[in-house]
């Protein structure tokens, strides 16, 4: 299934997060926090604008993103979890 977010809207899967520490001890998964990192799967047209005009977006598929802990909201599609979030939720873009 393919999903195409509207207007503003972002499609994220997040990063996944590393099973040890730097100093080698082993996390539980109760213990691990869920990343604040990830992978624009889709997004939107944009939003509209004052002037009725379409402002586009400044993310694109396969940016590596960081976002807030609590943003967007939490959806299982064909098995994967993926988040839908704002691009106003998207604190920036991670480049090499």
């Amino acid at each position: 299934m393919k999903l195409r977010p509207l207007h503003d809207r972002v499609v994220v899967r997040r990063v996944k997060e590393e099973e040890k520490s730097k100093g080698g001890i082993i996390i539980p998964d109760t213990a691990k926090e869920k990343p604040q990192e990830g992978i624009v799967v889709a997004v939107g047209k944009g939003a509209r604008g004052d002037d009725n005009e379409i402002v586009p977006m400044d993310v694109k598929p396969k940016d590596r993103v960081l976002f807030g802990k609590w943003s967007g909201t939490e959806v299982t599609i064909d098995g994967e979890e993926l988040l839908i979030m704002k691009e106003s939720d998207i604190m920036g873009v991670l480049e090499k």
